[in-house]
Protein backbone atom coordinates (compact mmCIF):
# COMPACT_ATOMS: atom_id res chain seq x y z
CA UNK A 1 0.00 0.00 0.00
CA UNK A 2 1.61 3.43 -0.92
CA UNK A 3 1.70 5.71 2.19
CA UNK A 4 2.19 9.33 2.46
CA UNK A 5 2.59 12.19 4.69
CA UNK A 6 0.81 15.65 4.74
CA UNK A 7 2.36 18.21 6.89
CA UNK A 8 0.46 20.91 8.03
CA UNK A 9 2.09 23.74 10.46
CA UNK A 10 -1.15 24.59 12.56
CA UNK A 11 0.60 27.92 13.58
CA UNK A 12 1.67 29.24 10.61
CA UNK A 13 -0.12 32.83 8.79
CA UNK A 14 -2.98 31.65 6.47
CA UNK A 15 -3.87 33.00 3.03
CA UNK A 16 -7.27 34.35 2.45
CA UNK A 17 -9.34 31.32 0.92
CA UNK A 18 -13.00 32.49 -0.35
CA UNK A 19 -15.15 29.79 -0.89
CA UNK A 20 -15.14 30.73 -4.50
CA UNK A 21 -16.58 27.15 -5.75
CA UNK A 22 -19.68 26.94 -4.04
CA UNK A 23 -20.43 30.46 -4.66
CA UNK A 24 -22.95 30.02 -7.98
CA UNK A 25 -24.15 27.09 -9.60
CA UNK A 26 -25.42 26.36 -13.26
CA UNK A 27 -29.08 24.66 -13.71
CA UNK A 28 -31.17 23.72 -16.24
CA UNK A 29 -33.33 26.37 -18.42
CA UNK A 30 -35.47 29.44 -16.80
CA UNK A 31 -38.70 27.51 -17.32
CA UNK A 32 -37.54 24.42 -15.53
CA UNK A 33 -37.12 26.47 -11.96
CA UNK A 34 -40.92 26.87 -12.02
CA UNK A 35 -40.87 22.84 -10.91
CA UNK A 36 -41.49 21.62 -7.51
CA UNK A 37 -38.52 19.36 -8.02
CA UNK A 38 -36.48 21.68 -9.70
CA UNK A 39 -36.87 23.54 -6.13
CA UNK A 40 -36.21 20.75 -4.12
CA UNK A 41 -33.11 20.35 -5.59
CA UNK A 42 -32.33 23.87 -5.08
CA UNK A 43 -33.35 24.39 -1.75
CA UNK A 44 -31.16 20.69 -1.14
CA UNK A 45 -27.86 22.61 -2.40
CA UNK A 46 -28.02 25.82 -0.78
CA UNK A 47 -28.22 23.96 2.47
CA UNK A 48 -24.73 22.30 1.81
CA UNK A 49 -23.43 25.28 0.78
CA UNK A 50 -25.07 28.29 1.29
CA UNK A 51 -24.58 29.23 -2.26
CA UNK A 52 -26.06 32.64 -3.77
CA UNK A 53 -25.88 32.72 -7.63
CA UNK A 54 -27.89 30.57 -9.72
CA UNK A 55 -27.34 30.74 -13.71
CA UNK A 56 -29.70 29.24 -16.54
CA UNK A 57 -30.55 29.51 -20.01
CA UNK A 58 -33.38 30.87 -22.00
CA UNK A 59 -35.08 33.32 -20.02
CA UNK A 60 -36.27 34.74 -23.37
CA UNK A 61 -36.73 31.19 -24.78
CA UNK A 62 -40.67 31.48 -26.08
CA UNK A 63 -41.96 28.93 -23.90
CA UNK A 64 -41.52 32.39 -20.91
CA UNK A 65 -43.42 34.25 -22.93
CA UNK A 66 -41.27 37.44 -22.21
CA UNK A 67 -41.59 38.99 -25.95
CA UNK A 68 -44.84 39.09 -28.51
CA UNK A 69 -45.44 41.20 -31.59
CA UNK A 70 -48.96 42.25 -32.52
CA UNK A 71 -49.30 44.62 -35.70
CA UNK A 72 -45.28 44.47 -35.42
CA UNK A 73 -45.00 46.64 -32.50
CA UNK A 74 -43.59 44.84 -29.25
CA UNK A 75 -45.80 43.06 -26.27
CA UNK A 76 -44.28 42.37 -22.86
CA UNK A 77 -45.27 39.97 -20.93
CA UNK A 78 -42.99 39.37 -17.33
CA UNK A 79 -45.89 37.39 -15.73
CA UNK A 80 -42.96 34.12 -16.21
CA UNK A 81 -40.30 35.84 -15.46
CA UNK A 82 -41.46 37.13 -12.12
CA UNK A 83 -42.50 33.76 -11.09
CA UNK A 84 -38.71 32.33 -12.12
CA UNK A 85 -37.06 34.88 -9.78
CA UNK A 86 -39.33 35.12 -7.10
CA UNK A 87 -39.01 31.53 -6.61
CA UNK A 88 -35.11 31.92 -6.62
CA UNK A 89 -35.17 34.87 -4.54
CA UNK A 90 -37.73 32.96 -2.08
CA UNK A 91 -35.03 30.32 -1.68
CA UNK A 92 -32.48 32.71 -0.79
CA UNK A 93 -30.54 32.96 -4.36
CA UNK A 94 -30.10 35.64 -6.68
CA UNK A 95 -30.10 35.14 -10.45
CA UNK A 96 -27.06 35.04 -12.29
CA UNK A 97 -29.12 36.63 -15.46
CA UNK A 98 -27.90 35.16 -18.76
CA UNK A 99 -29.73 36.92 -21.64
CA UNK A 100 -30.42 34.53 -23.50
CA UNK A 101 -31.78 33.25 -26.47
CA UNK A 102 -33.78 34.97 -29.43
CA UNK A 103 -37.80 34.98 -29.02
CA UNK A 104 -38.57 33.86 -32.18
CA UNK A 105 -40.87 37.28 -33.26
CA UNK A 106 -37.56 39.19 -33.03
CA UNK A 107 -35.57 36.54 -34.59
CA UNK A 108 -33.88 37.77 -38.04
CA UNK A 109 -34.00 34.09 -39.13
CA UNK A 110 -35.26 30.83 -37.46
CA UNK A 111 -31.73 29.37 -36.32
CA UNK A 112 -32.24 26.71 -33.85
CA UNK A 113 -29.54 25.07 -31.75
CA UNK A 114 -29.47 20.98 -31.42
CA UNK A 115 -31.13 21.26 -27.67
CA UNK A 116 -34.06 19.35 -27.10
CA UNK A 117 -36.07 22.84 -26.27
CA UNK A 118 -35.13 24.03 -29.60
CA UNK A 119 -33.76 27.48 -28.64
CA UNK A 120 -32.94 30.26 -31.56
CA UNK A 121 -30.01 31.78 -32.20
CA UNK A 122 -30.27 34.18 -34.19
CA UNK A 123 -29.29 37.77 -34.10
CA UNK A 124 -32.38 40.07 -33.57
CA UNK A 125 -34.03 41.41 -36.91
CA UNK A 126 -34.11 44.89 -35.81
CA UNK A 127 -31.83 46.35 -33.36
CA UNK A 128 -34.26 48.85 -31.52
CA UNK A 129 -36.51 45.97 -30.92
CA UNK A 130 -33.92 44.03 -29.21
CA UNK A 131 -32.33 47.23 -27.21
CA UNK A 132 -36.41 47.26 -26.12
CA UNK A 133 -36.21 44.28 -25.12
CA UNK A 134 -33.41 44.94 -22.80
CA UNK A 135 -34.53 47.89 -21.64
CA UNK A 136 -38.31 46.86 -20.69
CA UNK A 137 -36.96 43.72 -18.94
CA UNK A 138 -34.55 45.48 -16.65
CA UNK A 139 -36.84 48.50 -15.83
CA UNK A 140 -39.37 45.97 -14.65
CA UNK A 141 -36.84 43.81 -12.90
CA UNK A 142 -35.69 47.27 -10.60
CA UNK A 143 -38.90 48.03 -10.00
CA UNK A 144 -40.22 44.76 -9.34
CA UNK A 145 -36.89 44.06 -6.96
CA UNK A 146 -35.94 47.89 -6.30
CA UNK A 147 -32.20 48.66 -7.56
CA UNK A 148 -30.39 47.97 -4.44
CA UNK A 149 -31.37 44.60 -4.78
CA UNK A 150 -30.56 44.05 -8.79
CA UNK A 151 -27.57 46.14 -8.07
CA UNK A 152 -26.27 42.95 -6.40
CA UNK A 153 -26.99 40.22 -9.37
CA UNK A 154 -25.15 39.71 -12.57
CA UNK A 155 -25.79 40.24 -16.07
CA UNK A 156 -24.47 38.21 -18.82
CA UNK A 157 -24.68 38.33 -22.61
CA UNK A 158 -25.37 35.55 -24.50
CA UNK A 159 -24.37 32.31 -24.05
CA UNK A 160 -21.26 30.16 -25.95
CA UNK A 161 -21.51 32.05 -28.48
CA UNK A 162 -18.30 30.74 -30.15
CA UNK A 163 -20.15 27.48 -30.97
CA UNK A 164 -23.68 26.59 -32.57
CA UNK A 165 -25.45 29.06 -29.60
CA UNK A 166 -25.33 31.42 -32.06
CA UNK A 167 -25.73 32.00 -35.50
CA UNK A 168 -24.18 35.65 -36.30
CA UNK A 169 -21.30 35.07 -38.61
CA UNK A 170 -18.84 36.49 -38.69
CA UNK A 171 -19.67 35.02 -35.23
CA UNK A 172 -17.08 37.36 -33.18
CA UNK A 173 -18.05 40.43 -34.62
CA UNK A 174 -21.46 39.64 -34.28
CA UNK A 175 -21.26 38.73 -31.03
CA UNK A 176 -20.02 42.52 -30.28
CA UNK A 177 -22.17 44.21 -31.98
CA UNK A 178 -25.04 42.31 -29.47
CA UNK A 179 -22.84 42.86 -26.83
CA UNK A 180 -22.73 46.52 -27.00
CA UNK A 181 -26.61 46.84 -27.66
CA UNK A 182 -27.10 44.64 -24.81
CA UNK A 183 -24.60 46.60 -22.40
CA UNK A 184 -25.71 49.75 -23.41
CA UNK A 185 -29.29 49.78 -22.65
CA UNK A 186 -28.88 48.08 -19.35
CA UNK A 187 -26.39 50.64 -18.22
CA UNK A 188 -28.91 52.81 -19.42
CA UNK A 189 -31.57 51.73 -17.39
CA UNK A 190 -29.10 51.94 -14.48
CA UNK A 191 -25.07 52.61 -14.18
CA UNK A 192 -25.36 50.37 -10.78
CA UNK A 193 -26.36 47.09 -13.33
CA UNK A 194 -23.43 44.63 -13.60
CA UNK A 195 -22.78 43.26 -16.88
CA UNK A 196 -20.44 40.90 -19.00
CA UNK A 197 -19.24 38.56 -21.33
CA UNK A 198 -18.45 36.68 -23.57
CA UNK A 199 -19.55 33.75 -22.21
CA UNK A 200 -17.66 31.42 -24.15
CA UNK A 201 -16.77 28.09 -24.47
CA UNK A 202 -13.33 26.68 -23.98
CA UNK A 203 -12.11 29.58 -22.48
CA UNK A 204 -12.42 31.36 -25.55
CA UNK A 205 -12.24 35.31 -26.61
CA UNK A 206 -11.34 36.72 -23.31
CA UNK A 207 -8.65 39.01 -24.37
CA UNK A 208 -10.17 39.91 -27.79
CA UNK A 209 -13.48 40.80 -25.77
CA UNK A 210 -11.39 43.21 -23.24
CA UNK A 211 -9.84 44.78 -26.00
CA UNK A 212 -13.02 45.40 -27.84
CA UNK A 213 -14.88 46.57 -24.86
CA UNK A 214 -12.19 48.74 -24.12
CA UNK A 215 -10.93 50.41 -27.62
CA UNK A 216 -15.19 50.90 -28.08
CA UNK A 217 -15.46 52.12 -24.35
CA UNK A 218 -18.11 49.87 -23.78
CA UNK A 219 -19.21 48.94 -20.11
CA UNK A 220 -18.35 45.62 -18.71
CA UNK A 221 -17.97 44.92 -15.11
CA UNK A 222 -16.48 40.86 -15.03
CA UNK A 223 -15.32 38.62 -18.11
CA UNK A 224 -16.88 34.98 -18.17
CA UNK A 225 -16.37 31.79 -19.86
CA UNK A 226 -16.46 28.35 -19.66
CA UNK A 227 -14.25 25.44 -19.78
CA UNK A 228 -15.22 21.22 -19.30
CA UNK A 229 -12.50 19.06 -18.09
CA UNK A 230 -12.77 16.86 -21.36
CA UNK A 231 -12.18 20.17 -23.43
CA UNK A 232 -9.45 19.33 -25.84
CA UNK A 233 -5.90 21.16 -26.08
CA UNK A 234 -6.69 21.67 -29.49
CA UNK A 235 -9.73 23.73 -28.84
CA UNK A 236 -8.70 25.57 -25.44
CA UNK A 237 -5.11 26.20 -25.92
CA UNK A 238 -4.43 25.60 -30.16
CA UNK A 239 -1.92 23.16 -28.98
CA UNK A 240 -1.96 18.88 -29.89
CA UNK A 241 -0.94 17.83 -26.34
CA UNK A 242 -2.65 15.76 -24.11
CA UNK A 243 -4.40 17.29 -21.29
CA UNK A 244 -5.40 15.47 -18.41
CA UNK A 245 -8.96 15.71 -17.19
CA UNK A 246 -7.43 16.26 -13.63
CA UNK A 247 -5.61 19.35 -15.21
CA UNK A 248 -7.70 20.84 -17.97
CA UNK A 249 -9.81 23.03 -16.27
CA UNK A 250 -7.55 24.76 -13.97
CA UNK A 251 -5.20 25.19 -16.59
CA UNK A 252 -7.85 27.01 -18.79
CA UNK A 253 -8.56 29.19 -15.72
CA UNK A 254 -4.95 30.06 -15.28
CA UNK A 255 -4.69 31.12 -19.35
CA UNK A 256 -7.96 33.66 -18.37
CA UNK A 257 -6.54 34.52 -15.43
CA UNK A 258 -2.96 35.53 -17.06
CA UNK A 259 -5.07 37.20 -20.03
CA UNK A 260 -6.63 39.57 -17.78
CA UNK A 261 -3.83 40.15 -15.87
CA UNK A 262 -1.85 41.73 -18.83
CA UNK A 263 -5.11 43.37 -20.15
CA UNK A 264 -5.98 47.03 -19.89
CA UNK A 265 -8.04 45.87 -16.92
CA UNK A 266 -6.40 43.75 -15.14
CA UNK A 267 -8.79 43.48 -11.33
CA UNK A 268 -11.79 43.01 -13.63
CA UNK A 269 -13.31 39.99 -11.81
CA UNK A 270 -12.96 36.26 -13.58
CA UNK A 271 -16.10 34.30 -13.54
CA UNK A 272 -16.08 30.55 -14.84
CA UNK A 273 -19.73 30.32 -15.23
CA UNK A 274 -19.96 26.72 -16.78
CA UNK A 275 -17.50 24.12 -15.35
CA UNK A 276 -17.41 19.96 -14.94
CA UNK A 277 -15.29 17.11 -15.09
CA UNK A 278 -17.07 16.10 -18.19
CA UNK A 279 -19.48 17.81 -21.00
CA UNK A 280 -20.69 14.20 -21.88
CA UNK A 281 -23.25 11.53 -20.00
CA UNK A 282 -20.52 9.71 -18.38
CA UNK A 283 -22.01 8.06 -15.51
CA UNK A 284 -18.19 6.79 -14.52
CA UNK A 285 -17.41 10.31 -14.06
CA UNK A 286 -20.44 12.58 -13.24
CA UNK A 287 -22.17 10.60 -11.17
CA UNK A 288 -19.50 8.33 -9.60
CA UNK A 289 -17.50 9.46 -6.44
CA UNK A 290 -14.67 9.92 -8.50
CA UNK A 291 -16.42 13.51 -8.20
CA UNK A 292 -15.16 13.86 -4.54
CA UNK A 293 -10.96 13.85 -5.07
CA UNK A 294 -11.77 15.58 -8.85
CA UNK A 295 -13.51 18.65 -6.62
CA UNK A 296 -10.64 19.29 -3.96
CA UNK A 297 -8.35 18.88 -6.59
CA UNK A 298 -9.73 21.34 -8.80
CA UNK A 299 -10.42 23.47 -5.88
CA UNK A 300 -6.68 23.28 -4.65
CA UNK A 301 -5.42 24.20 -8.17
CA UNK A 302 -7.60 27.12 -9.37
CA UNK A 303 -7.14 29.34 -5.54
CA UNK A 304 -6.46 32.29 -6.21
CA UNK A 305 -7.00 32.39 -10.12
CA UNK A 306 -11.04 32.83 -10.54
CA UNK A 307 -13.85 34.71 -8.51
CA UNK A 308 -16.59 32.22 -9.11
CA UNK A 309 -16.18 28.94 -10.22
CA UNK A 310 -19.91 27.74 -11.31
CA UNK A 311 -20.43 23.93 -11.55
CA UNK A 312 -22.75 22.80 -13.93
CA UNK A 313 -24.99 22.08 -12.90
CA UNK A 314 -26.87 21.72 -9.55
CA UNK A 315 -29.49 19.48 -10.84
CA UNK A 316 -30.75 16.51 -13.22
CA UNK A 317 -34.24 18.27 -13.48
CA UNK A 318 -32.11 19.16 -17.05
CA UNK A 319 -33.88 18.72 -20.64
CA UNK A 320 -31.25 19.70 -22.91
CA UNK A 321 -31.00 16.43 -24.13
CA UNK A 322 -34.52 15.22 -23.90
CA UNK A 323 -36.35 14.37 -20.58
CA UNK A 324 -34.61 12.18 -17.94
CA UNK A 325 -34.89 9.00 -18.53
CA UNK A 326 -33.65 7.28 -15.41
CA UNK A 327 -31.86 8.31 -12.46
CA UNK A 328 -28.37 7.73 -13.19
CA UNK A 329 -26.91 8.44 -16.93
CA UNK A 330 -24.30 11.02 -16.33
CA UNK A 331 -26.37 13.82 -16.04
CA UNK A 332 -24.37 17.16 -14.92
CA UNK A 333 -26.41 17.59 -11.94
CA UNK A 334 -25.60 17.37 -7.93
CA UNK A 335 -28.77 15.51 -7.92
CA UNK A 336 -30.35 12.84 -9.64
CA UNK A 337 -33.72 12.61 -10.37
CA UNK A 338 -35.82 12.05 -7.67
CA UNK A 339 -33.92 14.25 -4.92
CA UNK A 340 -30.93 11.75 -5.10
CA UNK A 341 -28.01 13.47 -3.60
CA UNK A 342 -25.30 12.20 -5.98
CA UNK A 343 -21.42 11.38 -4.60
CA UNK A 344 -20.55 14.73 -6.15
CA UNK A 345 -23.34 16.64 -3.73
CA UNK A 346 -22.01 15.36 -0.89
CA UNK A 347 -18.28 16.36 -2.11
CA UNK A 348 -19.63 19.88 -1.82
CA UNK A 349 -21.18 19.45 1.64
CA UNK A 350 -17.69 18.28 2.63
CA UNK A 351 -15.71 20.86 0.93
CA UNK A 352 -18.00 23.88 2.82
CA UNK A 353 -16.63 22.41 6.11
CA UNK A 354 -13.13 24.30 4.90
CA UNK A 355 -12.19 27.47 6.37
CA UNK A 356 -11.25 30.90 5.27
CA UNK A 357 -7.39 30.79 5.67
CA UNK A 358 -5.54 28.11 3.76
CA UNK A 359 -2.50 27.01 5.19
CA UNK A 360 0.61 25.53 3.78
CA UNK A 361 0.65 22.19 3.05
CA UNK A 362 3.56 19.47 1.56
CA UNK A 363 0.86 17.55 -0.63
CA UNK A 364 -0.58 18.05 -3.80
CA UNK A 365 -3.17 15.67 -2.64
CA UNK A 366 -4.35 17.53 0.38
CA UNK A 367 -6.15 21.11 1.26
CA UNK A 368 -4.74 23.01 4.72
CA UNK A 369 -7.04 25.44 6.06
CA UNK A 370 -8.52 27.50 9.27
CA UNK A 371 -11.64 28.60 10.43
CA UNK A 372 -12.40 32.06 12.05
CA UNK A 373 -13.01 30.20 15.50
CA UNK A 374 -9.38 28.84 15.50
CA UNK A 375 -10.37 25.14 14.02
CA UNK A 376 -8.28 23.44 11.68
CA UNK A 377 -9.50 21.44 9.02
CA UNK A 378 -7.83 19.63 6.90
CA UNK A 379 -9.12 17.54 3.02
CA UNK A 380 -7.42 14.57 2.17
CA UNK A 381 -7.55 12.72 -1.18
CA UNK A 382 -6.59 9.55 -3.23
CA UNK A 383 -7.65 10.75 -6.87
CA UNK A 384 -7.18 8.47 -10.15
CA UNK A 385 -8.85 8.71 -13.54
CA UNK A 386 -11.88 6.80 -13.70
CA UNK A 387 -10.24 4.48 -16.05
CA UNK A 388 -7.93 3.58 -13.78
CA UNK A 389 -8.44 0.77 -11.23
CA UNK A 390 -6.48 2.89 -8.34
CA UNK A 391 -5.11 1.48 -5.19
CA UNK A 392 -5.76 2.21 -1.31
CA UNK A 393 -3.01 4.83 0.46
CA UNK A 394 -2.40 5.29 3.85
CA UNK A 395 -2.44 9.01 4.69
CA UNK A 396 -0.71 10.69 7.92
CA UNK A 397 -1.40 14.22 8.46
CA UNK A 398 0.97 15.73 11.15
CA UNK A 399 0.09 18.34 12.18
CA UNK A 400 2.70 20.80 13.97
CA UNK A 401 1.79 23.34 16.94
CA UNK A 402 -1.04 21.60 18.01
CA UNK A 403 -0.90 21.60 22.07
CA UNK A 404 -2.33 19.44 24.63
CA UNK A 405 -4.80 16.16 23.77
CA UNK A 406 -7.08 16.93 20.60
CA UNK A 407 -9.65 14.92 19.01
CA UNK A 408 -10.34 14.88 15.24
CA UNK A 409 -13.73 14.41 13.56
CA UNK A 410 -13.03 12.55 10.37
CA UNK A 411 -15.79 12.90 7.66
CA UNK A 412 -15.82 10.32 4.69
CA UNK A 413 -16.55 9.91 1.00
CA UNK A 414 -16.18 7.11 -1.06
CA UNK A 415 -17.99 3.83 -2.23
CA UNK A 416 -19.68 2.96 1.26
CA UNK A 417 -19.61 6.54 2.66
CA UNK A 418 -21.89 9.08 1.24
CA UNK A 419 -22.83 6.57 -2.10
CA UNK A 420 -26.02 5.58 -2.87
CA UNK A 421 -24.42 3.42 -5.71
CA UNK A 422 -23.99 0.51 -4.83
CA UNK A 423 -27.72 0.37 -3.19
CA UNK A 424 -28.84 1.30 -6.78
CA UNK A 425 -26.83 -1.65 -8.50
CA UNK A 426 -28.05 -3.85 -5.52
CA UNK A 427 -32.02 -3.00 -6.90
CA UNK A 428 -31.48 -3.61 -10.04
CA UNK A 429 -30.82 -0.34 -11.12
CA UNK A 430 -35.11 0.84 -12.10
CA UNK A 431 -35.22 3.53 -13.84
CA UNK A 432 -38.32 4.21 -12.14
CA UNK A 433 -37.74 3.68 -8.56
CA UNK A 434 -40.77 3.37 -6.32
CA UNK A 435 -41.78 5.54 -3.48
CA UNK A 436 -39.97 3.06 -0.86
CA UNK A 437 -36.64 3.26 -3.19
CA UNK A 438 -36.74 6.42 -3.65
CA UNK A 439 -36.83 6.62 0.49
CA UNK A 440 -33.94 3.93 0.67
CA UNK A 441 -31.42 5.93 -1.89
CA UNK A 442 -31.69 9.37 -0.35
CA UNK A 443 -31.03 7.52 3.22
CA UNK A 444 -28.18 5.60 1.75
CA UNK A 445 -26.89 9.06 0.25
CA UNK A 446 -27.01 10.77 3.64
CA UNK A 447 -23.21 11.36 4.88
CA UNK A 448 -22.00 8.82 8.53
CA UNK A 449 -21.66 10.62 11.23
CA UNK A 450 -17.90 11.59 11.17
CA UNK A 451 -15.63 9.51 13.19
CA UNK A 452 -13.96 10.29 16.21
CA UNK A 453 -10.17 9.41 16.75
CA UNK A 454 -7.20 10.49 19.07
CA UNK A 455 -4.40 12.61 17.81
CA UNK A 456 -1.52 11.20 18.61
CA UNK A 457 1.87 13.27 18.66
CA UNK A 458 0.31 15.62 16.51
CA UNK A 459 -0.81 13.05 13.80
CA UNK A 460 -3.41 11.21 12.37
CA UNK A 461 -3.23 8.42 10.05
CA UNK A 462 -5.80 7.53 7.92
CA UNK A 463 -6.18 4.90 5.06
CA UNK A 464 -7.92 6.32 2.01
CA UNK A 465 -9.39 3.82 -0.90
CA UNK A 466 -9.29 5.01 -4.18
CA UNK A 467 -11.21 7.56 -5.14
CA UNK A 468 -11.65 8.43 -1.48
CA UNK A 469 -11.55 11.72 -0.05
CA UNK A 470 -11.74 12.57 3.47
CA UNK A 471 -12.14 16.09 5.52
CA UNK A 472 -10.23 16.06 9.11
CA UNK A 473 -11.34 18.54 11.64
CA UNK A 474 -9.30 19.56 14.80
CA UNK A 475 -10.79 22.25 17.33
Amino acid sequence: MRSETVEVDATAKGAPFPHYWERMFGSGRAILSLRDSYRQDLRAVKEATGFEFVRFHAIFHDEVAAYDEADGKPVYNFSYVDQIYDGLRQAGVRPFVELSFMPKKLAAKESYQAFWYRPIVSPPKDWAKWDGLITQFAEHLVERYGIDEVSHWYFEVWNEPNLDFWAGEPKQSTYWELYDHTALALKKVSPRLHVGGPATAQAAWVSAFIQHATEKQIPYDFVSTHVYANDSAHDVFGTEETISRTGMVCRAVKKVHDEVKSSARPDVPVIFSEYNASYKNETQVTDAVFMGPWLADTIRQCDGLVDNLAYWSLSDVFEEQGVVKQPFYGGYGLMAAGNLPKPAFNAFRLLHRLGEERLPVNSASALATRRADGTIVAAVWNLYLPEESGNPKEVTIAFKGLRGAHRAKVARLDETHGSLLALYNTMGGPRYPTQKQLQELRQASSLPAPDEIRVQDGKVTLRLPAQGLAVIEIQ
